[in-house]
């Protein structure tokens, strides 16, 4: 019937309305969670930032250097140099804006916490400013992580300033000798599993919609709205980042760098295409559990009315039955039966016949 989502998990499970503080979160919030599970070499060096630097060797593999040796490194043999750094380390805009070359408004945009997604060029060099899917424990799916990119035709730098998993993902690839073989193809790369992640968690809200249209009647209404709740704040804070996303990757596409391959070009507009879909999904994601709530919410307005149809019912019967026996029991003379000893089933004869009259014409009204 519908497109849906998923959020793991069973609904009583499924957490509510985010706390303020976690809701109103940006990229600036948290320096480096859960670095404790992280081996050293991905560990952001304090004084430069550094948190690995690979030289690309052409054929899909690269080599580790040391901070010295990528201050130092000049291009030679179709290498390019990929430094991924920490931006809150002060001395990183320094760095790009006297060594690199990098101008004050393009190392602002870099290094800055207004992190809306945009790509622009200057000159031979690409920047972009994109976001993805935060997976650090405790995080929700719209709570995203902001990654900077400058990148030139030999030279690629990334920023970050919370732990990102696509960077690592794509260092993975470089061990095992199948990463890029470019800058073109590392951007490329990064814009790819930046917008592959989001899918997952669009596909997970999806499943997630689906198991709540199957337990609705199974589980307390509260719950079930709490969820609902949830994926639409999920799917509000996604489409928020997304969409500026999808206009910065049209314009990589509109106007891709000299160095960025054909097969590069044509992979940033299938990823396009993509995060194109992806949004699609998320406005029937909205949709649905706008209708699942409506449902929700209908089939619970329901049950208060037939409740209160029934009260009703209820107290129309016993009503000429509380008058009459308010009436005999008034304390006064006269009242007939006081002094019959057959007064008291005569009286409840009287009832019964009253109750039967009653639910005939009840019945015959529809009532029951």
């Amino acid at each position: 019937m519908y497109l849906h989502v998923r959020i793991a998990g069973p609904v009583a499970k499924v957490k509510g309305a985010l706390p303020p503080h976690h809701a109103a979160r940006n990229d600036g919030a948290m320096d480096h969670p859960g670095t404790d599970s992280l081996p050293s070499t991905l560990l952001p060096d304090p004084d430069t930032g550094l948190i690995f630097a690979r030289i690309l060797d052409g054929n899909g593999g690269s080599r580790a250097i040391d901070w010295d040796a990528a201050a130092r490194w000049c291009p030679t043999g179709g290498e390019t140099l990929w430094m991924h750094l920490d931006r809150t380390v002060e001395s990183v805009d320094d760095w790009l804006r006297d060594e690199i070359g990098i101008s004050e408004a393009t190392v602002e945009a870099l290094v800055s916490n207004q992190t809306r997604p945009r790509a622009f060029r200057e000159a031979d060099s690409l920047i972009a400013v994109l976001r993805g899917i935060n997976f650090n424990p405790g995080a929700e799916p719209e709570d995203m992580i902001t990654l900077q990119i400058w990148a030139r035709a030999d030279r690629v730098i990334t920023l970050r300033r919370r732990i990102l998993q696509a960077p690592r993902d794509i260092l993975d690839q470089l061990e095992r000798g199948a990463g890029p073989r470019s800058a073109g193809d590392l951007v490329t790369e990064i814009v790819e599993q930046l917008v592959a992640k989001m899918g997952g968690s669009i596909v997970d809200m999806n499943e997630r919609i689906d198991e709540l249209e199957e337990e609705e009647d199974d589980t307390e209404v509260e719950d079930v709205l709490d969820v609902i709740a949830t994926i639409r704040r999920n799917c509000l804070g996604l489409k928020r980042h997304m969409s500026p996303q999808h206009e910065a990757l049209m314009q990589i596409a509109r106007d891709p760098p000299e160095w960025m391959s054909a097969a590069n070009s044509r992979d940033i507009r299938e990823t396009i295409d993509q995060l194109k879909r992806y949004l699609e999904d998320i406005d029937v994601s909205k949709e649905s559990v706008l209708v699942l709530q409506d449902d929700i919410n209908n089939r619970a307005a329901n049950r208060s009315n037939h409740t209160m149809y029934m009260l009703s019912i209820v107290a129309a019967i016993f009503l000429p039955l509380s008058f009459v026996t308010g009436l005999l029991g008034i304390n006064v003379g006269g009242v007939p039966g006081v002094n019959d000893p057959q007064a008291f089933w005569k009286t409840m004869f009287l009832l019964g016949g009253v109750l039967a009259v009653q639910l005939l014409i009840f019945r015959r009204l529809r009532w029951l």
